[in-house]
Parts: structure tokens; C-alpha cells; sequence
């Protein structure tokens, strides 16, 4: 198949073949999580070459994460994929009522390279067990990924279920001009837009994970030290590039100095005195993102950090210091190993300065104080975030995740996956045998009182 007629192509299959059975669609899942079981050591390897990530990390946010996903899909798809059957009103008697799950049909997956294994694979098991096909678009910047991802795919599905298109730019916007049943994509706001436009070229249905600037709130009432160390492991895990990473700290005045004194001892507790010897601390992508991201640090604010090296792509974990809203860090998602701090001495101010972005990927909220803790995340709209801790809420797979507004549209993981890739079908069947007169014409009092008996 050629990429331009790849919708058309497995769409005709589809009319030609019907879609997969449960009982066929675990069995390749389960053929996948073996598969990807066996090549840990591959995947780890092409990480590793991609973005530097450790063994640890690698296993716990990229192969450990989507094998936890395969076992609750497994364990659970089949609940899910049964016809239900719901209520029916005394008005339609004698009926029954169904909702029928059923897949949308040939679904397009656009992945980003800062998760390259993990935001592939993840969408790619919701899209399996709802009984879709797949074309699959991994990020050309994580081109080692892409070739393991490749490998794994052939080796579990036959290529008129799931395929792998590699490329930039110009494959991309081929594929979006085809006419899918679903599109999938993970990746920046600018480039959701784009998507979104192609889409509604063909009124396909859409899920948009974004980003944005995630704040990380912390209240006098924190615990400081709980929350200097939760918040360096998830604002560097990655080398702060995580879409859910915290993208800046609002702190109370008074605390800004210990608190930075507390990230800067975890800073090195974590990663040592020479943090560019560090096993476990990543590499930025690009030569590109490294000059963008160092565009970011006013040497001025600097308290930590600051140094970087353009030929290992190295930039330390760096904290800015006494941060305003109307600082260059503060403009647009940092998604970089930059921690901007900006104290306040206002609560309500500091609410407010988030209000004025957009609504935010993740919200971080470290206070001890439960009433606080009620009345600012009622306040603040955000696709899903922690109270004392920072991006672990994606490791729950009972837990949607997802953007609102501009970081995102729409949710997945565990069975919001299912639900995201399904289009559930209302039936009523109704009976013959019995036939209630009082609904067709001529219409009269006693029909208007039976109906108004029905429906009050």
C-alpha cells in the first residue's frame, strides 16, 4: 500500500472482511506485550540513543508504563466490548434497548518523540481492543525509536491492520489529507490547530493532547522538603521535556529561598556534583530545542544551574529566580530542564495570574491544608494534575487523561482508551406482536391524555 491510498486501502477491508473479534483482538494485544516484553533490551538501546534516558527511566515511563496498560486492557476488554442492555420507557413498551460497542474504523496515530515508545504504543492499545485498524506516524526526531516500533508491529500485526509510516513533515500532511475515521495526535497546541483544520475537512473526530504552562502551586501550609523533591523529580524527569512536566512554581515570598536551597540539594542529591556524568539525566532532543531552550535563561534570575554544552546537548537543571509573569520564560511552554519561580504575597493574585493563560495540561498543588486544597482546584480548569506530588496521576489507569481547552481535547488511558476508539450504537428493537394504537394519527383528547399520562 501506498501511503496516499492507506484510509481508502483498509477501509475497503473493513467492508470486505468485517472487523476483528474480541476474542482475536486480545490475542494480539497479548502477542504484544510478548513481543515487547522480549525486546525490552532494543527499546531501552534506541532511548538511549534518541534522548539519553536511563535503564530506570526508560522501563518506568516508556516499556514498564505500556505493559501495565496491556494487562488492565487485557484483563478488563472483555467486559468492555459486551453489548449492554439499558432502560427502555414505559412509553416505547413493549422495546428493548441496547448500545452496541463498535470501532470507528481506520484510525490515525501522530506520536511525538519526547515519549516516542510510550505515546505510540499507549493510543495504539485503546485503538486494538476497540477493533480499529491503525496507521501509525512516530516522530521522526526519536528515529531510533521509530525503527524498533517498526520492527515490534511487524512482528505482531499483519500489515493491513496496523501500519507504520515513517517520515516528517510532507508524510504527515499527506496522510491528513486522507479521510480517516479517527486522528489521533499528540503534540503541540500550534500544530493541534493544524490537525484539527485537516480534520474538519472530513468531519473526522479528533483527540488532541496538547500542553501548555502547568503550574505547580505551593501553599504556606506545604510541607517545603516533600515538595522540592517531588517537584525536581518531575519537572527533570526527561530532562523537562514531559508534557506534564511543571512548567513553573508560585511560591509564597517568604519561602522562595529555602525552597530553592531545598531543589538544589535534591538537584545534586539526584544526579550528582557533575550532573553531565549522570547516568540518569537526559539529553534535549535537538540542536534546535537546546538553542530555543537557552533563549529562555536570563542569566540574571539564574540560582541554579545554568550551564549547558550545545555538543552533548546538555543543559543543567536550571532555577530562575524572583520570575514575573512578564518575564520571556513565562511566554510560551518552557518543556526543558527550566524552572522559573515566581514568588507572591497574594493567594488570590497568584490564582489569578493562571487564570490569565490558557487552561493547563496538569495543575500541582502542595499544601497540607484540605480547605485550600478544595477551594483552588475548583477554581482552576486543567486536564488533570496532584495534590503533593507531580505527574504520577498518569500512572492510574483508572484515571482519564487528557487536556482542557487548549491543552487538549478529549481523554485516554485504561478504559477512556476503549471509549476514546468506540463509537457506541444505540438500538431499539421493538416487539410486533403488540402494537399501542395511541401514537398514530388521527390524534384526538383521549390519545393527547395517554400520551400526556406517558411522558409527564
Amino acid at each position: 500500500m501506498t501511503i496516499e491510498n492507506l484510509a481508502k486501502k483498509m477501509k475497503q477491508d473493513i467492508y470486505e472482511n468485517g472487523v476483528k473479534s474480541p476474542a482475536v483482538r486480545k490475542d494480539l494485544l497479548t502477542k504484544l506485550k510478548v513481543v515487547i516484553s522480549n525486546n525490552e533490551k532494543s527499546i531501552g538501546e534506541a532511548l538511549k540513543k534518541d534522548l539519553g534516558k536511563s535503564e530506570f527511566e526508560t522501563y518506568t515511563t516508556e516499556i514498564g508504563f505500556i505493559l501495565e496498560e496491556l494487562s488492565f486492557t487485557l484483563k478488563n476488554m472483555d467486559e468492555w466490548s459486551k453489548v449492554k442492555k439499558v432502560k427502555t420507557p414505559l412509553s416505547l413498551f413493549p422495546a428493548k434497548s441496547y448500545i452496541r460497542p463498535e470501532p470507528y474504523g481506520v484510525v490515525l496515530l501522530i506520536s511525538p518523540w519526547n515519549y516516542p515508545f510510550q505515546l505510540c504504543m499507549s493510543p495504539l492499545i485503546g485503538a486494538i481492543a476497540a477493533g480499529n485498524k491503525v496507521v501509525l506516524k512516530p516522530s521522526e526526531f526519536a528515529p531510533e525509536t521509530s525503527k524498533i516500533i517498526s520492527y515490534i508491529i511487524s512482528n505482531v500485526f499483519n500489515s493491513d491492520d496496523v501500519v507504520v509510516v515513517d517520515g516528517g513533515v510532507e508524510e504527515t500532511q499527506t496522510l491528513l489529507k486522507q479521510n480517516f475515521d479517527y486522528i489521533f495526535f499528540t503534540g503541540s497546541t500550534q500544530v493541534g490547530k493544524i490537525i484539527m483544520k485537516a480534520a474538519a475537512e472530513n468531519l473526522t473526530p479528533v483527540t488532541l493532547e496538547l500542553g501548555g504552562k502547568s503550574p505547580c502551586f505551593i501553599h504556606e501550609s506545604a510541607n517545603l522538603d516533600i515538595a522540592a523533591k517531588r517537584i525536581v523529580w518531575g519537572k527533570f524527569l526527561n530532562s523537562g521535556q514531559t508534557c506534564v512536566a511543571p512548567d513553573y512554581v508560585l511560591i509564597p515570598t517568604k519561602l522562595q529561598d529555602a525552597f530553592i536551597e531545598k531543589v538544589k540539594n535534591y538537584i545534586h542529591t539526584f544526579y550528582g556534583e557533575e550532573i553531565k556524568s549522570s547516568n540518569d539525566y537526559p539529553r534535549i532532543v535537538n540542536e534546535k530545542h537546546f538553542n530555543r531552550l537557552l533563549a529562555l535563561i536570563d542569566k540574571s534570575k539564574i540560582a541554579v544551574g545554568g550551564d549547558h554544552s550545545i555538543e552533548e546537548k546538555f543543559i543543567t537543571p536550571t532555577i530562575l529566580k524572583n520570575v514575573s509573569w512578564e518575564d520571556e520564560v513565562m511566554k510560551d511552554e518552557i518543556f526543558g530542564p527550566i524552572l522559573p519561580v515566581i514568588p507572591y504575597e497574594d493567594s488570590q493574585k497568584a490564582i489569578n495570574g493562571i487564570l490569565g493563560y490558557s487552561k493547563p495540561l496538569a495543575f500541582y498543588l502542595f499544601a497540607e491544608d484540605s480547605q485550600f486544597q478544595d477551594e483552588i482546584t475548583s477554581k482552576i480548569s486543567f486536564g488533570g494534575g496532584c495534590i503533593n506530588d507531580t505527574v504520577v496521576h498518569l500512572a492510574n489507569p483508572s484515571l482519564p487523561f487528557g487536556g482542557v481547552g487548549s491543552s487538549g481535547i478529549g481523554s485516554y488511558h485504561g478504559k477512556k482508551s476503549f471509549d476514546t476508539f468506540t463509537h457506541y450504537k444505540s438500538i431499539l428493537k421493538q416487539g410486533s406482536l403488540v402494537d399501542i394504537p395511541f401514537r398514530y394519527p388521527p390524534y384526538n383528547e383521549n390519545k393527547l391524555s395517554w400520551i400526556k399520562f406517558f411522558l409527564r
